[in-house]
């Protein structure tokens, strides 16, 4: 077993070096770092649901809800609240112990937060941690976040601070580091992570994770998305990163954040049974599941429960539901397909 102190001084140099590594070493040093510090056998499932859907005045280039592009997307307004539980209900019901939801703003109004205050608060009445990510927040708004009872709190750093100007010009690095500042500040929980395969050098992934990893506190989720190319998107036609690449990606996130729950996100369409299986061994241990990520096409719920089964793993138990309850919940998932809309990034 490798137990792994918590770092916040990783340097480029020593990033790179353990990317470079001989890929079984990596692979050795990361499921020994697992290991440590987590059940190796058991992988924490979430379902993300869109509540408000394209429009968005940022101009992310991997992004079809940016209101910069001419996607297929549909515009949606801002979801009931009642029909958000109700998604979060069918969620409980499929295996998840998380309920994350996002809308596609630059920031939440005013006139908003007491729509998604009540939905927070409804969700948590179901048993269900919860997650939102909505654009940045100031102090004022991640305070009444953490008040309505929100768990964690979603925002991406997207990519290197090198080049993010690449990506996004909308808002600065710096916007991203505060609102996660803001979050901690108000004592909320951080998922924070990025997307990779969106044309950038090796160098900015290793830049990205050392962003993460030496943050003053290491966020708690650290979801790791393979962009999924969406047509009318600047970024349609990028190459396609190697599936090596992206797995070492995982094995270095889980070694640089040891405590942290590295979630295989967006790209799980592109990936089979056995990259999957592989980034497992490497340390992912979170999954979202559910037929929608946001607005990207996410494996099918039945597919991934029988997957899961299949490597003799177990979905982590959260510790208020009833040994009957739960596993009455697996059950239902492993023989019924999700229906619900369930919706990426994050």
């Amino acid at each position: 077993m490798e137990f792994a102190a918590v770092r916040h001084d990783w340097t480029h140099q020593e990033v790179k070096a353990l990317f470079e590594m001989p890929f079984n070493d990596l692979l050795f040093k990361a499921a020994s770092v697992h290991r440590a510090n987590f059940n190796p056998n058991e992988v924490q499932i979430s379902t993300l649901l869109s509540i408000k859907t394209g429009a968005c005045p940022e101009d992310c280039k991997y992004c079809p809800q940016s209101g910069h592009y001419k996607t297929d997307l549909e515009r949606e307004r801002l979801l009931e609240v009642e029909k958000v539980v109700e998604q979060a209900r069918l969620a409980k019901q499929k295996g998840a112990t998380r309920f994350c939801m996002g809308a596609a703003w630059s920031d939440p109004k005013d006139r908003d937060m007491p729509y998604i205050s009540q939905m927070v608060k409804e969700v948590k009445e179901l048993g269900l941690e919860t997650c939102m990510t909505l654009g940045m927040l100031d102090n004022q708004k991640a305070h009444a976040l953490r008040d309505a009872g929100l768990d964690y709190y979603n925002h991406n750093l997207d990519t290197s601070p090198e080049y993010y100007e690449q990506i996004i010009t909308t808002r600065t690095f710096q916007d991203r580091l505060d609102t996660i500042g803001n979050v901690r500040d108000a004592g909320m929980k951080v998922c924070s992570g990025g997307i990779v395969g969106m044309g950038e050098q090796a160098a900015d992934r290793f830049g990205l994770l050392m962003q993460l990893a030496n943050l003053p506190q290491q966020p708690e989720s650290v979801p790791i998305n393979m962009l999924v190319k969406v047509k009318g998107t600047p970024l349609e036609n990028v190459d396609d990163l190697d599936h090596f690449e992206f797995i070492r990606t995982i094995a270095t996130a889980r070694i640089m954040m040891p405590h942290s729950y590295v979630r295989l996100s967006a790209g799980r369409n592109a990936m089979n049974e056995q990259m999957q299986s592989m980034c497992f061994f490497a340390g992912a241990n979170s999954i979202f599941y559910g037929d929608k990520l946001l607005t990207t096409e996410n494996p099918e719920a039945d597919a991934d429960m029988n997957l899961i089964k299949k490597l003799g793993m177990n979905p982590e138990k959260r510790h208020d539901y009833s040994d009957e309850a739960y596993e009455a919940s697996l059950s239902s998932a492993v023989a019924d397909k999700a229906t619900s809309e369930m919706f990426y990034e994050a």
